[in-house]
């Protein structure tokens, strides 16, 4: 299955996020929201049935029904312990005690209070009651309440009814249930409603408005999101249709558009404008090293023909000693010529360690047919460096063939402790570089006197070689101002770990 464009699926995500926060928070908007409007029904409730029992406290059980609180059109009720409803208001007069509330059974001193009926009722009649009476209904009130949540038939308006042919259908009242007393001392318990009607509308209202609201916003954010999205990759799109068409090219100087920004996607051109010039020098060295590199096999491969040639029509006239020359060249040139390709391809040196002092003292007794003689310094250098002998013993060959070349009369070597590296020297009493060309010759294919015969200086793959394996063993090869004049050249690698 194909996947997704970034734009698309950033929009996507961008809108699951932003509607999954939003779903949380509605949530949570409307939970908060409805608990604060039970609690203050609850708190509405409790404070009428709180003032009911209030009035109470100074009025008989037989004068409970005229008590304020019992004209309210909320559905508010008196009843006593026994049961019987001494009061209520208009939406449940003439209906019994209200379900679902335990009602306190009556205290010890009941029978007492009722043998007195008759003289509390008179008394309250004639005044109210006495202080002592009113207290203690008050901590009564205090000590006990409860609240529910029931439901009452309503009509049209809202309005609980019990009429069977106005009933259409009920709504949830908070109700809470109060304890006192009347001004006689009958325990009673004071039922008061009120209706949740309100809150359940605030809550359907809130509802609505956020889910109407929701795929408008979720729409808005997809939107902002694609285009966002669309303007922040429109420079990638940019770089990969120019990617594309240098692919298609192969034309490795061109380069990516850049833009003017600080930006992820300014360093990612940066960056791949240094990949292409990266890969453009790569290129372009190859084809000069093909070049070169056929270049110097065709002399002595035509030089050998011709030869092999006249040889062929005239034994007598072979020069035998030049034919070998050339062979020698040519696989001297070949060996140059795979080793550089060895070192392009990344290969690592052999892991073995090598005395740098022995196999200088080595290469100089090899070259005992050399023009110029070679001085080694009795310095002391004692250590290791870890690399390939051969690699290294062909780099100290190459630096002392370069130096009898340049050399007028002798060539001096030395090896000394440097810190935590080893470094050869290579000094001759030459001409010396000029410091212009000091970089220079250790490129490949390099000769600086353009007049020297090929025979005398090579085909110019002998310094680029010593320094490609010096930086392969970790170390480096430079061409620094002589002292005292002359050529001078300078090894240097770092000691092996003991």
């Amino acid at each position: 299955m194909r996947r997704a464009s970034v734009r698309l699926r950033a929009a996507l995500g961008a809108t699951l996020v932003v509607a999954l926060a939003l779903v949380a928070a509605g949530f949570l908007v409307v939970a908060t929201l409805r608990g604060g409007l039970a609690d203050t029904a609850r708190l509405a409730a409790e404070n009428a049935a709180r003032g009911t029992a209030a009035q109470l406290a100074g009025l008989s059980d037989t004068r409970a029904g005229r008590a304020d609180g019992l004209d309210a059109d909320e559905p508010v009720q008196v009843v006593a312990a026994d049961g019987r409803v001494l009061g209520a208001s208009d939406p449940l007069r003439g209906h019994g005690p209200i379900a679902g509330f335990a009602r306190p059974d009556p205290p010890g001193e009941e029978a007492e209070h009722q043998d007195s009926e008759s003289d509390s009722e008179s008394d309250s009649d004639a005044g109210p009651e006495p202080e002592s009476a009113r207290g203690g209904a008050a901590e009564e009130l205090d000590a006990d309440s409860e609240s529910r949540t029931l439901s009452f038939p309503v009509d049209d308006d809202g309005e609980v009814t019990y009429d069977k042919e106005d009933i259409t259908g009920t709504q949830e009242f908070d109700v809470a249930a109060v304890q006192g007393r009347t001004g006689d001392g009958t325990p009673v318990v004071v039922y008061s409603g009120a209706s949740l009607g309100a809150q359940q509308e605030a809550v359907s209202t809130v509802t609505r408005a956020m889910l109407s609201g929701l795929p408008v916003l979720l729409l808005v954010v997809a939107g902002v999101t694609w285009l966002v999205t669309r303007r922040a990759l429109r420079p990638v799109e940019g770089i990969r249709r120019e990617m594309s068409a240098i692919t298609a090219s192969t034309d490795l100087a061109r380069r990516v558009p850049e833009p003017d920004a600080r930006d992820e996607v300014a360093r990612l051109a940066r960056t791949t404008n240094e990949t292409l010039a990266a890969l453009e020098t790569s290129v372009e060295r190859r084809r000069r090293f093909v070049a070169d590199a056929s270049h110097e096999l065709r002399s002595p491969i035509a030089s050998l023909r011709t030869q092999l040639e006249v040889a062929a029509a005239h034994p007598e006239l072979l020069d035998l000693d030049e034919a070998v020359a050339d062979t020698v060249r040519l696989q001297t040139l070949a060996a140059d010529l795979l080793l550089l390709a060895r070192l392009d391809a990344g290969e690592r040196p052999a892991e073995g360690r090598v005395a740098l002092d022995a196999l200088v003292r080595e290469q100089v007794a090899q070259r005992g047919a050399d023009r110029h003689p070679v001085r080694v310094a009795e310095t002391p250098a004692d250590g290791e460096v870890r690399g390939s002998a051969g690699q290294l013993s062909r780099v100290l060959a190459n630096l002392l063939d370069n130096a009898q070349r340049h050399a007028a009369s002798e060539v001096r070597v030395s090896v000394r402790r440097d810190g935590g590296d080893l470094v050869v020297e290579v000094l001759d009493d030459g001409p010396g570089v000029p410091a212009a060309d000091r970089e220079r010759i250790f490129e490949r294919f390099v000769r600086l006197d353009a007049a020297r015969s090929r025979d005398e200086g090579g085909a110019g793959l002998g310094l680029a070689i010593a320094r490609d394996v010096a930086e392969r063993h970790g170390g480096t090869l430079r061409a620094p101002a002589p002292s005292g004049g002359g050529g001078r050249f300078v090894l240097r690698l770092p000691l092996a770990d003991s």
